[in-house]
């Protein structure tokens, strides 16, 4: 054997009488794996970064590697959206309606996002045996759910816009936008309250296995009734009222349509768009809060039960 890969005497014996010291890869003595993977805050901060754009890479990517899939993730929604808009013009009900059908189609492509490409992530990963690499990597893994979550957004932008433009286009609607800034405020704060309840449903669906499919079409449909999709949800009375104060839908397309619908003759929401502005910040913080709790619990789980495959993958 050459020097190098052969361990010194003293090393391999260790002191007299106590057990042997510990040796690397090339068979150094060391103070132990501990110690030895004991890693500065700077190499921790760039390994979570690097894995958050790690995760968001492939979403940003897939935009431009099949281009058949932006035409239907465009299209599809814009039908859904042109046809309440038709509904809502053969009754002659005002116009405002029409950009409330417009707004909410564009909010529908970050739920569906958030549902399909955050909660159900996870499941789908342990299905293709990747989930026992995510947990062996050296780094925190709400890393992977906020690079899910970046990828996820700028995803879900692009698709939201191109429907935005093409229905103001198309059907002609006319925005009265009271304040930009508040505007550009609660659209961020809503984005941050619906991917934190995406991470909170990944750790969720990570455990319930095959049931996530099944959740995932639950909070699809319903989800858009309660949340006044395609009308006001103010409309729907205490269901409304609840809906605003528990999914973050509800609240940020409630005040979006107060700020970008000033000039409305007839009331649209019930609490300020500042008062639900505080709301979505409050669901942000203490959603991702909660998914950061679930995720230890759940894997803690998963651990202990052997879920974090498939039996006889």
């Amino acid at each position: 054997m050459s020097a190098v890969g052969r361990p010194a005497a003293g090393a391999a014996q260790g002191t007299a009488g106590g057990p042997p010291a510990k040796l690397d890869l090339i068979g150094r003595a060391g103070a132990g794996p501990r110690q030895d993977s004991a890693w500065s805050a700077r190499q921790i901060l760039v390994t979570n970064l690097r894995a958050i754009r790690g995760r968001a890479y492939p979403r940003w990517r897939g935009l431009f590697r099949e281009k058949s899939w932006v035409a239907f993730e465009i299209l599809l929604p814009f039908l859904s959206t042109s046809a309440f808009v038709f509904v809502y013009r053969s009754l002659h009900a005002p116009e405002a309606y029409v950009g409330f059908v417009v707004l909410g189609g564009v909010m529908s492509a970050f739920w569906i996002n958030v549902i399909w490409m955050m909660a159900n992530q996870l499941w789908w990963e342990k299905s293709q045996g990747n989930l026992e690499l995510y947990f062996a990597a050296p780094m925190n893994f709400m890393s992977i759910l906020f690079g899910m979550a970046l990828g996820g957004m700028f995803m879900s932008s692009s698709r939201a816009l191109s429907i935005l433009i093409i229905a103001t286009v198309v059907f002609g609607v006319s925005f009265s936008i009271s304040s930009w800034l508040l505007v550009i405020l609660v659209f961020a704060a809503t984005l941050a309250a619906l991917y934190g309840v995406g991470m909170v449903l990944a750790s969720l669906f990570l455990v319930w296995g095959r049931e996530a499919w099944h959740l995932g079409q639950m909070l699809t449909e319903p989800v858009y009734f309660v949340a006044g999709l395609n009308f006001p949800v103010a409309r729907l009375g205490l269901i409304g009222a609840l809906s605003v104060g528990l999914i973050p839908l509800a609240t940020g397309l409630d005040a979006m349509r107060q700020l970008v619908f000033a000039g409305a003759p007839f009331p649209i929401g019930t609490p300020a768009p500042e008062i639900e502005l505080v709301i979505l910040v409050a669901m942000a913080v203490g959603s991702t809060a909660l998914a950061r709790w679930m995720l230890a619990v759940m894997e803690r789980r998963a651990r202990r039960d052997g879920r974090l495959t498939i039996r006889w993958q």
